[in-house]
């Protein structure tokens, strides 16, 4: 039987609160914002909920903000795929996994371009067999359905067992 390991890839195979954070804090220079309001953004945020769109509608509405909210959204988007990292020690472990005959793959709920960005400039793209975005596949966990793709595109089909790994 072929074993499967299937990864989150937000806040568990990259550090999305921290690059949250240093987007909240290039975001707040932009706007010139004042502490309360860096304070407000990161307690808003509450580990990536509510939904972005509900977040910047939030954001605009507060501060006043001439941006529309699709291009506050829109520019969150393109840049946090540049501001996360995956760590060595995690990139090691993938391919320790699939050294030992592991096939492995994420599964992550999100928009496309940011998920997909975030997982190329990572260099996760490599690390792993496959990934399933809920962006691009049109169904979200925990929906059984996504984890089917990410398996099958691993060439394991999901009813042999395997792990999910999330924080």
């Amino acid at each position: 039987m072929q074993r499967l390991a299937l990864f989150d890839l937000d806040n568990t195979l990259i550090d999305l609160d921290q690059a949250f954070q240093v987007w909240v804090e290039e975001f707040a220079e932009k706007y010139r914002l004042e502490a309360g309001a860096v304070d407000w953004l990161i307690g808003l945020d509450r580990g990536g909920y509510p939904h972005r769109e509900v977040f910047f509608s939030k954001i605009r509405e507060r501060l006043a903000l001439p941006d529309s909210v699709e291009e506050l959204w829109g520019r969150y988007r393109q840049r946090m795929p540049h501001l996360v990292c995956c760590r060595p020690k995690v990139l090691g472990g993938l391919a320790r996994l699939r050294a030992s005959g592991w096939r492995v793959a994420i599964v992550t709920n999100g928009t496309a371009d940011n998920q997909l960005g975030k997982i190329q400039q990572t260099g996760l793209a490599e690390a792993v067999d496959g990934y399933a975005l809920s962006g691009l596949e049109g169904v979200r966990k925990p929906n059984v359905g996504l984890f089917e793709i990410a398996a099958k595109r691993c060439g394991v089909a999901l009813a042999e067992g395997g792990w999910l790994v999330t924080t």
